[in-house]
């Protein structure tokens, strides 16, 4: 399993809402991946920073979706390139759960 960090800078004076209002006109292109395990959506109010965390079954289907098309959406949408970080899932804890990957 693959966790992939997914960050970049936000227009400036952005907020809660309206990060959150950018990340509704891409939900529904995630939501229809095949390969997406699960991606959440960040917004950090002190740095101006947003992102995704996406997880991935391998990190095939990780670099599947990171082409030159994603990054120009990114900068387009968001007024920033991204800065990308795929890694390797050793361990997943849960409410009562312990489970190597």
């Amino acid at each position: 399993m693959i966790v992939e960090l997914v960050l970049f800078d936000l227009p400036e004076g952005a907020t809660r809402a309206s990060a959150a209002a950018l990340y509704e006109t891409t939900a529904a292109r995630w939501a229809d991946n095949p390969d997406l395990i699960e991606k959440y959506y960040y917004f950090d109010a002190e740095t101006g920073e947003g992102g995704g965390v996406y997880i991935w079954p391998d990190r095939a289907a990780a670099e599947r979706w990171r082409g030159e098309d994603y990054r120009k959406m990114i900068a387009e949408l968001y007024g920033a390139s991204p800065r990308i970080r795929i890694l390797d899932a050793l361990m997943r804890v849960a409410p009562g759960a312990i489970r190597q990957l």
